[in-house]
């Protein structure tokens, strides 16, 4: 006998016939109680615990990354978003047209193609360089977007003197149809100068709102989402204390209030439907720009910065990051493979507890072995163990229970019998 870990380790312990069969594989879910090694085996093997800390740093770091994948799922819950400028370049090339001859009065006269310009509406995305904040910007390579993205209407008005009421608009509005371009293209024939009007209307995701001006000056908010003009106005009313303290559900307008909305006293439920009422669509940018047609600087580009708001990229490295399951197959299989182990050691363990004990004493560990199969054999075959030493002699089989055992089983039978007769002669019947 050998006392390991607190336990006796018997030769009837049921482990040992864990050496007879090779199915001894647990097939159901892993858990974390299966990777972990018994004192014994610590015992046996001092360098296994090392393999315990590990286990316990691996909890703790389990545990921090969990967290942290619990914070990241949840920031994704809110748009985060991060302002860049967005360049737009207007690139305008002039073209003289053919000059074949001179007429009369000694001026050239264009016998080809007539003379006219181009006009191109092009940008990308800027960013200010880490740690300089007054640095000139750089082009932002980690947001790629089609120039079309960025809005959701354009529209470019000519001079109405050059080109009439009918060809002096070039509009452009987003549909659900709509196919992304990295710029937008303007041609016409002539060779003055142009006044153009450039109007850009932000596609703002989610979408932005103009409050009336009252309210703005009042919230002191011109432009913002309906969530955000909705916290600006609740916060107005709870700094100035506008809440009933009797009716928490109605709001008591002060005086600007009143004026706005048009009424002393509101109910808290009516402020969204009120504030739908004094929104607007934004204001859309506006560009001024004159296309100067000059024969020897035909090509002339100019700049205009506007601050836009993009999906911040850390969004998609979060996105990427909760989706990625390579990492999560990975470490599957190195868990699977350290529960094999782990098993493995368990039952090399048990076959040196079966050795040890046959070592220190045959005679006594193959006499409770047999008595450890006999017991199994029993509990298998659900055979009643009885009392041996009793059933050797013969007054044990005096007692009542006997004679009534005996009449029992000679009725069974009797009607077993029975069964079997009216069975055959059934049988013959037919």
């Amino acid at each position: 006998m050998q006392q390991m870990g607190g336990r006796r380790v018997v030769a009837s312990d049921p482990r040992l016939h864990q050496i007879v069969g090779k199915n001894h594989f647990n097939k159901k879910r892993r858990r974390m109680a299966d990777r972990l090694l018994t004192k014994t085996v610590r015992q046996i093997i001092p360098e296994s615990e090392s393999y315990m800390e590990l286990l316990e740093v691996e909890k703790k770091l389990d545990l921090v990354l969990m967290r942290k994948r619990l914070t990241l799922q949840e920031s994704l819950k809110q748009p985060l978003k991060t302002k860049r400028i967005l360049r737009v370049m207007l690139s305008s090339t002039f073209k003289p047209g053919n000059i074949d001859s001179i007429g009369p009065d000694g001026q050239p006269v264009n016998d080809g193609c007539p003379p006219g310009w181009e006009l191109k509406v092009e940008g990308q995305l800027l960013e200010k360089p880490p740690g300089q904040p007054n640095g000139p910007p750089t082009v932002d390579t980690r947001f790629r977007r089609k120039f079309s993205t960025f809005f959701k209407s354009l529209v470019i008005e000519l001079d109405h003197e050059l080109y009439g009421p009918d060809n002096h608009l070039v509009e452009w509005h987003r549909t659900s149809s709509t196919t992304e371009t990295d710029g937008f293209q303007v041609k016409r024939s002539g060779d003055s100068n142009v006044r153009c009007t450039i109007l850009l209307m932000l596609d703002y995701q989610p979408p932005q709102y103009k409050l009336d001006p009252r309210l703005a000056r009042i919230l002191g908010l011109h432009t913002g989402t309906r969530s955000q003009i909705f916290y600006a106005l609740w916060n107005y009313i709870k700094v100035h204390r506008l809440q009933d303290s009797h009716e928490k559900d109605f709001i008591n307008c002060d005086a600007y209030l009143e004026q706005v909305f048009g009424c002393p006293r509101m109910r808290f439920a009516e402020i969204p439907s009120r504030l739908i009422q004094l929104q607007q669509a934004p204001d859309p940018i506006v560009i001024n720009h004159v296309i100067v047609n000059d024969p020897e600087d035909p090509n002339k580009t100019l700049c205009y910065d506007i601050e836009v708001e993009v999906d911040d990229v850390y969004k998609s490295m979060v996105q990427s990051y909760l989706q990625n399951t390579q990492s999560n197959q990975e470490l599957m299989a190195i868990d699977n493979k350290i529960h094999e182990l782990v098993e493995q050691i368990n039952q090399m363990k048990v076959h040196r507890e079966f050795y040890l004990e046959f070592s220190q004493d045959p005679h006594t560990f193959i006499t409770r072995w047999l008595a450890s199969q006999s017991h199994d054999l029993q509990q298998m075959t659900d055979a009643t163990p009885g009392h041996p030493e009793q059933e050797r002699h013969a007054d044990f089989y005096d007692a009542s229970w006997v004679y009534e055992a005996v009449k029992r089983y000679l009725y069974n039978r009797v009607v077993q019998r029975r069964q079997e007769l009216e069975h055959a002669l059934n049988l013959s019947g037919q």
